[in-house]
């Protein structure tokens, strides 16, 4: 089952979904829609969604009369492609939740979508964390980006919102056995990378067998943003780290800075489980649910997949990936963003009673239980009863937020070449660690000489 997050999608499928959902766009009328006069219809690509919203639903009933019917299409490209079917026989649903600031943005440059710039207010906005309050809004980046031949997301306007968020997370998120740490003489999360080693050394010697650290790296880009990406932030600050990528190649990869990090990067290699370089994200997350692994590398959107293939949720312990103990920032926090959002159909016959859905699951009681159900981190700023009910778990991945230049935003790369291509880069980095076919000078040069690249080019 997928749980993709934004940014690790393929893009070139939404890229080639663009042209058709523009063409059946232009071709639609009055939607129809498949509910009656009293029930929403609505998609969602998560099946670990469903029964949150199921619940939610019947609350939203008991409070208005409206039904909501949910239906889940997975996987990602399953639904696409519903979607794409949908508008080409004007038969969409009233309400879909979609991957924020990605299908978004694209559906709606595409005139799928609801425009709700002029109807999410700053009140319903308040209640959400300050970090993802513009989530599913165009910004001038994202509009300008737009114009681009071939964008996928042509057609937006700056300012159009198209969708409001549903559950927020990030990356850098790492998963460990309780059991084993304690086993081994670790009973706190470590608060730095130095401690983090020592843990991972510790529960190897323990249990050598399934005692590592898995990653899905046959996508690599998972590995380079997921892991190494936060401490490196932690480790120089946001300045230096944004340089790392930027014109200036003397104060890349192979600079000192560069070579510092890919070099404490390089300490996690003794550790990786085998066979981790030929793991897909999917697969990584399943050895550590099923105890073949100890630690994992992934995001608070891991959680719920990992409750669904049988992992007990008892047994683990998060933290985020620690700074080094000299480190610019120490205590690293990481920005959250809007991983999926809510959107309403240009075409729905039904559109007062989508936004009443709509403005119902934004309530903070409606979000702290759909999120203890899904075991996923609500957008709202939950406080008292609320916030408790989501469970330690979820309300640690919360104590991880953090706001300002000091927390690590995964979902900002301004800063970065518009080539950038974080699947090759990722790639080089894997042949220094987990393969070990080059050492971190080797590894320096070749990401250094492919950003150089993407910036002559740009």
């Amino acid at each position: 089952m997928s749980h993709s997050p934004p940014f690790r999608r393929d893009r070139r499928r939404l890229l080639a979904l663009a042209p058709a959902l523009a063409l059946a766009a232009a071709g639609c009328g009055r939607g129809q829609g498949a509910g009656d006069g009293n029930t929403l219809t609505m998609w969602t690509f998560k099946q670990s969604h469903v029964k949150a919203l199921q619940n939610a639903a019947t609350r939203f009933t008991a409070a208005t009369g409206t039904k909501v019917a949910v239906q889940a299409i997975t996987p990602d490209d399953a639904f696409l492609t519903k979607v794409q079917a949908a508008a080409r026989t004007n038969d969409l649903p009233d309400v879909m939740e979609v991957h924020a600031n990605g299908d978004d943005l694209s559906f709606g440059g595409a005139g799928l979508l609801e425009d709700l710039q002029d109807t999410v207010d700053d009140t319903w906005l308040a209640r959400y964390l300050p970090q993802v309050r513009t989530d599913g809004t165009v910004t001038k980046q994202q509009y300008e980006n737009s114009l681009v031949e071939g964008a996928k997301t042509m057609g937006v306007k700056e300012g159009q919102r198209f969708s409001v968020p549903l559950t927020v997370g990030t990356f850098g998120i790492v998963y460990a056995d309780r059991a084993r740490l304690s086993a081994a003489g670790v009973t706190e999360p470590p608060s730095n990378w130095e401690e983090f080693m020592d843990a991972l050394a510790a529960v190897h010697r323990t249990d050598p067998g399934t005692g590592g650290i898995t990653i899905g790296v046959k996508q690599p880009s998972t590995a380079l943003e997921w892991l190494m990406q936060p401490m490196a932030y932690g480790m120089l600050g946001k300045q230096r780290f944004e340089a790392l990528f930027g014109r200036d190649a003397a104060k890349g990869f192979t600079s000192a800075d560069g070579q510092r990090v890919l070099e404490t990067y390089g300490q996690i290699t003794p550790y990786w489980m085998p066979g981790t370089a030929a793991k897909a994200i999917d697969e990584a997350d399943l050895s550590f649910a099923q105890q073949k692994s100890s630690f994992l590398v992934g995001g608070t959107f891991t959680l719920a997949f990992l409750a669904e293939n049988g992992r007990d949720t008892k047994g683990i312990m998060t933290f985020p990936v620690p700074s080094p103990r000299r480190a610019v920032i120490p205590g690293l926090q990481l920005a959250p963003f809007a991983l999926t959002g809510l959107s309403v159909t240009r075409t729905s016959p039904r559109k007062r009673q989508a936004l009443e859905w709509l403005r119902f699951l934004s309530q903070s009681d409606t979000a702290a239980a759909f999120g203890r159900t899904a075991l996923d981190v609500p957008p709202n700023t939950l406080t008292g009863a609320d916030r408790t009910a989501l469970g330690p778990l979820l309300t640690g991945m919360l104590d991880t937020f953090g706001t300002g230049d000091d927390a690590y935003n995964a979902g900002y790369t301004a800063y970065r070449p518009s080539l950038y291509d974080a699947g090759k880069v990722g790639a080089v980095l894997a042949e220094f660690t987990p393969l070990k076919e080059a050492n971190a000078r080797q590894t320096g040069n070749r990401m250094g000489s492919m950003i150089k690249s993407n910036w002559a080019e740009q």
